[in-house]
């Protein structure tokens, strides 16, 4: 029988495995459960293949016996950083870490970020996963040194939820941007009524947090489908794939198939107004075009397709009609359609926004309307839209935004402002959102009255309408004197700074000469005490967003709030940009 190594015998080997740099790294991927790709890696952390320290059970509760916990914490850290960037892997990193680690009295958060330097990751690519190991005592010093980690782009996941000490406290505490879900209550989902229970219930939770979650433990096709089901967006485990040090690039994961057509209500791109169609081949036969209108009297037009890629339009009415002519068919039958193709059909992304989209119809040839488009993913064909279900989808965004409008302005409210942030950072846009107050806005309504002041609310609506570009910025309402703009707009500074000029000229007109030679007026302030206010003033805080640094709607508005803010700090109409990699910068207009 083999004796276990002395504690003597296996702090010299720990500490030789540390210093030396013998610890291996293993990724384990981390699948989206909307399209299957792999969305990050967890990294975990193999000590050398012969030792009794090989597996991370006896590493780890070894190191703990010998009070070198942090130091082999640190020494993984570098492990699997310098790994994931040797593998040249994609996505997210979820570095494990523990949360001890962080809330000692001598933590220094510039030391992860070192690492990456050296090695050339960015932070923003980095997910702090934390594993609890032990009960965590002080939060307020691990909630600090997290707050570092977030101000340098990292993000926070939760490891094993509903497993260990603290869980539930720490995801209160902390506000992780990720949250695992236990395996013990991921394994036997499909066959466990009251563990789908706990799992929806975990889900809600996160909806209302603006949290994702990440599903541990998958290890059957059942499992993966009732999780699915459930609208758990990211899934892990051996089913998924195994640890390696060479993991998988792309999975192949038998996902539920789902309509490929959802319901128009509440469609916001091309794509989800896609149907499938018969396509066809250049070199098909003019009678074979024929047969297939036949077969299908429903269509319209068939798209004519050459290695997946969209080279022109048959319409049923022009091939009908040529066909109809005397001899026609025993001319024209056996030669290529590509001849009777329109080579100029409309062709867009199915990213392509229905307001974008009903612009391009409008604007181009009617038959557009009436025959169709088609549809494309990089050049690559999907399938076809019909006019028809643009106009349907349309009406419904028009009367949606009839229903959350703000009654004062007329201006999109909380709901569809929302729901346009969370567009655009699904579709991995880049966009700039400006939260935009009026200062002192309640003494002026307290000195003219609310007329008055819905004027002026009026006329600052009218304002952004004017200075974003209607095609491609959203201007939104969020109640009362509060206002926000999603820029696109590779100008939004500029329009910015427009936007605080024409206000300061225009406000003029709002104030009794007095007040503006006074510059300002004297009201009665929240505790009821007489004071003087300066004139109204307009602030912009302004953030730029992508999803590499907000996943949530949740995220981009207390970043734009916290930018609002900081602007509203300052004297008169001001502009304050908040980058969050970089620094922050600010335009202070008088």
């Amino acid at each position: 029988m083999n004796e276990s190594p002395s504690l003597e015998s296996l702090r010299h080997e720990l500490e030789n495995i540390i210093s030396q740099n013998q610890l291996t790294a293993l990724f384990q991927p981390i699948a989206s459960t909307r399209d299957g790709e792999i969305f990050g890696y967890e990294g975990l952390i193999r000590g050398p293949s012969s030792s009794f320290l090989h597996s991370p059970i006896n590493l780890f509760r070894t190191a703990e016996e010998l009070g070198c916990l942090h130091a082999l914490d640190f020494a993984c850290r570098r492990a699997v950083i310098n790994a994931f960037v040797r593998e040249e892997l994609d996505g997210r990193l979820f570095l494990n870490v523990i949360p001890s680690c962080l809330a000692e009295q001598d933590f220094k958060p510039g030391a992860t970020l070192a690492l990456l330097n050296d090695a050339g990751l960015a932070p923003q690519r980095v997910v702090i996963e934390l594993t609890e190991t032990q009960p965590t005592h002080d939060y307020n010093l691990l909630k600090e040194a997290l707050l570092h980690y977030r101000d340098m782009g990292f993000k926070i996941a939760l490891d094993d939820l509903g497993e260990g000490f603290s869980s539930l406290r720490l995801w209160s505490e902390l506000k992780p941007e990720f949250v695992k879900i236990d395996k013990y209550f991921i394994q036997g989902l499909a066959c466990d009524a009251q563990k789908r229970q706990f799992v929806r219930s975990i889900q809600h939770i996160a909806l209302n947090t603006g949290t994702r979650v990440i599903a541990e433990g998958i290890e059957s096709q059942a499992d993966l489908q009732v999780v699915q089901n459930i609208g758990i967006g990211y899934v892990q485990g051996y089913f998924i794939a195994l640890p390696n040090a060479h993991p998988p690039r792309q999975l192949n994961l038998n996902l539920q198939e789902k309509d490929y057509r959802p319901s128009l209500l509440k469609a916001q791109t091309a794509g989800q107004l896609l149907v499938e169609v018969p396509t066809v081949l250049p070199k098909q036969s003019g009678t074979e075009i024929c047969r297939i209108f036949s077969k299908y009297p429903q269509i319209h037009a068939l798209p004519v397709i050459d290695e997946q890629r969209p080279v022109g339009l048959l319409r049923r009415h022009e091939v009908i009609e040529f066909f109809g002519r005397p001899f026609a068919h025993e001319l024209y039958g056996n030669k290529p359609c590509k001849g009777l193709m329109d080579c100029t059909p409309l062709i867009v992304e199915h990213s392509t926004s229905l307001q974008e989209l009903s612009q391009l119809v409008t604007a181009a040839d009617h038959r557009h309307l009436a025959d169709g488009f088609i549809i494309i993913e990089q050049g690559h064909y999907l399938g076809m839209g019909t006019g028809h279900d643009l106009m349907r989808a349309i009406t419904e965004l028009q009367i949606r935004a009839a229903r959350h409008a703000n009654p004062l302005t007329l201006l999109p409210g909380n709901v569809p402002i929302e729901e346009q942030i969370e567009i655009l950072l699904t579709e991995q846009r880049y966009f700039t959102a400006a939260y935009i107050d009026l200062d002192h806005f309640k003494p002026y309504n307290d000195v003219y009255g609310y007329a008055c002041g819905d004027k002026m609310i009026r006329m600052l609506g009218e304002l952004l309408l004017s200075i974003a570009d209607p095609q491609i910025d959203f201007v939104g309402h969020i109640g009362g004197d509060d206002f926000m703009i999603l820029f696109r707009s590779t100008d939004w500074k500029q329009r910015c700074k427009s936007l605080l000029k024409e206000f300061e000229l225009r406000v003029q007109s709002l104030f009794k000469p007095e007040h503006i030679l006074q510059n300002g007026y004297s009201s009665t302030d929240r505790r009821g005490e007489l004071q003087h206010f300066p004139l109204s003033s307009l602030s912009i805080g302004v953030i730029e967003a992508h999803q590499d640094i907000y996943l949530t709607h949740h995220e981009v508005a207390a970043a734009a709030t916290h930018a609002k803010h900081l602007a509203k700090s300052k004297l008169g109409n001001s502009l304050f940009v908040e980058q969050r990699q970089t620094d922050y910068t600010e335009v202070q207009m008088a």
